[in-house]
């Protein structure tokens, strides 16, 4: 009665869409993701940014440009997603 357990592991990552707000770094930028939330007692809506570092191997990005990011593993210190797809470019 051995039973096989194939498990799959369903795609549990994150995915944010934020602009370039840094790219002087060498394969790396920074993507300014807003997200707004209500506050807790209010009920206001505001407005919470969060920095994050993706990693860019073509070093193709430039400020101003709309990104999705994904996560994945630690590739530094601080950085822990990827480019999935440039959805605007900058102006």
């Amino acid at each position: 009665m051995a039973e096989e357990t194939t498990t799959t592991r369903e795609n549990a990552r994150k995915t944010r869409e934020g602009i370039v707000t840094s790219a002087g770094m060498d394969k790396t930028a920074v993507v300014t993701v807003t997200t707004r939330k209500p506050h807790p007692r209010y009920r206001k809506t505001m407005a919470r940014s969060t920095r994050l570092y993706v990693h860019d191997e073509e070093n193709t990005l430039r400020e101003g440009d709309r990104v999705r990011v994904g996560e994945t593993r630690p590739l530094s210190k601080l950085k822990r997603w990827r480019i999935l797809e440039i959805l605007e470019r900058a102006k």
